[in-house]
């Protein structure tokens, strides 16, 4: 029983039974049978780049993240390019995410919020997709938990003489943050609203603020620059009432795991830090995308570090309320309902590991290209991302002449590269007796709207017939023999 272990052994169990079970999770099933997505594909392909071609394509492409790729590439070059070199580093921030809110909730709410809400925070759905996503968005989670942390400490210990040190991890964090995704300031409002809320010192805000306001101008050339490249973005739809159900849903659940925890004003509690973490950035993302579309849940990833904490909390409790009549059965509540709740989750958290919970599989449709070209094929890709296919399986595309393609995404520093005009493909076409076409699945795929995507379609309709057509986990080969 965990009564009876000494203090020290089970501060070390608050945080480490977390990570290690966050762990786990991500750990399971982490190749998800081996796919690979066309966002991770984005990375795989720009992290097996040398540093100097990526900078170049950070000048026009993506510099939103520069930081991250760059990461990418020192590990992609240390351990090789695989899934589990993709995605582990998704994996270890989310169980240290974890072990953070397990500290938070210790000096919050008790031993036993803080062991249930690091338990917790691997559990939710959302945090489960990116949990084994080869994209940025576990490591700013990460570095919320830990500056919200750092806050916390600095609130619950009152003044000291060498505070400074706490400070300085403090901005470097939230700059960290920013420069991995600049969305992640967000969190200051979030930290604001917890300082309000406890009513802290003028020092103390003085303090923040300064910290505060040098993170963001750490971030602020990144965020101006990376305004010139939001045609990235532009595809984001405008939001819709039904895109704000989630978010409604998550912040009735958060009210209402923070009623548990039955805060006064001035007093620093897990409601205090957990639901303007929570809430803030939300609202805040909602509030940016009424002037430009921007609002994916991914953006705000680390929100649900607020969650955790607050259910936690309710957790922690709900221990306390049974412990009078129920003292052994106490010791039994949090392992019971985190154990429960696992299995409930049992068909989520399959789902999120089978490559049906991407919309696309870049690796499935490159075996298929291997199986069926021949030599002297050429290939087009509809639209011209879908080039990432043979970006990320160079081998498969071996023998196949990409005849739309001008100049390659590394020579042009772009994703995708850059392709002929709509004439020129068409001319390269009328040379060839067998395409290939790399495209979306019928599910997914959209109309043509680039010129040059329709004099593609145009040509093999009239002048090709189609051979053979093979749709894989949301992408799709065609093979095109010339009429006559």
């Amino acid at each position: 029983m965990l009564c009876h272990i000494p203090a020290a052994r089970r501060g070390l169990l608050l945080w480490l039974l977390p990570f290690l079970w966050t762990l786990a999770f991500g750990l399971w099933g982490l190749s998800r049978q081996d796919s690979v997505w066309r966002d991770e594909a984005a990375t795989w392909q720009v992290a097996g780049r040398p540093a100097g071609e990526i900078w170049h394509m950070l000048g026009n492409v993506d510099a939103v993240h520069g930081l991250y790729y760059l990461l990418m590439h020192g590990l992609f070059e240390a351990f090789g390019a695989s899934t589990t070199t993709l995605r582990l580093p998704s994996v270890l921030a989310v169980a240290a995410a974890a072990a953070c809110v397990a500290l938070m909730g210790r000096r919050l709410a008790g031993f036993w919020a803080g062991l249930a809400g690091g338990l917790a925070l691997g559990l939710l759905p959302a945090v489960q997709f990116y949990l084994q996503e080869g994209r940025p968005y576990a490591l700013v989670a990460a570095g919320a938990g830990l500056s919200t942390l750092l806050l916390v400490s600095l609130l619950d210990t009152g003044p000291r003489r060498r505070a400074w040190p706490r400070w300085t991890a403090y901005g470097i964090t939230v700059l960290v943050c920013a420069l991995l995704n600049w969305l992640s300031l967000l969190i200051l409002p979030a930290h604001a609203v917890t300082l309000w809320w406890v009513r802290a010192g003028r020092g103390v805000w003085l303090r923040w603020a300064a910290y505060g306001a040098g993170a963001v101008a750490g971030a602020l050339p990144l965020i101006l620059f990376s305004r010139g490249q939001s045609d990235q973005v532009s595809w984001i739809p405008p939001l819709t009432w039904h895109m704000l159900i989630g978010p409604g849903i998550l912040l009735a659940a958060g009210g209402l795991c923070a009623r548990a925890d039955r805060p006064r004003r001035a007093r620093l509690s897990a409601a205090a830090v957990g639901l303007p973490l929570l809430a803030v950035p939300q609202l805040g993302l909602i509030g940016i995308s009424l002037v430009q579309p921007l609002f994916l849940d991914r953006y705000v990833l680390f929100s649900m570090l607020g969650l955790a904490l607050l259910i936690g909390a309710a957790l922690g409790a709900a221990v306390r309320s049974c412990a009078p009549r129920f003292p052994r059965a106490r010791h039994l509540l949090v392992p019971g309902v985190v154990g429960v709740s696992a299995l409930a989750l049992l068909p989520v958290e399959l789902g999120k590991r089978a490559p049906a919970s991407r919309v696309d599989d870049v690796l499935a449709v490159a075996g298929e290209v291997a199986r069926l070209k021949r030599d002297g094929d050429a290939v087009l890709f509809v639209p011209a991302a879908r080039r990432d296919t043979a970006l990320v399986s160079p081998a498969a595309f071996t023998g196949l002449a990409d005849i739309a393609l001008a100049r390659t995404p590394v020579a042009s520093g772009t994703l995708k590269g850059e392709e002929a005009g709509p004439a020129g493909i068409s001319a390269a076409l009328l040379g060839q007796r067998r395409v290939l076409l790399v495209t979306d699945a019928a599910k997914v795929a959209k109309a043509p709207s680039a010129e040059r995507d329709k004099a593609k379609a145009a040509v093999l309709r009239e002048r090709f017939t189609v051979v053979e057509d093979r749709q894989v986990r949301g992408r799709r080969v065609t093979v095109y023999e010339r009429l006559g």
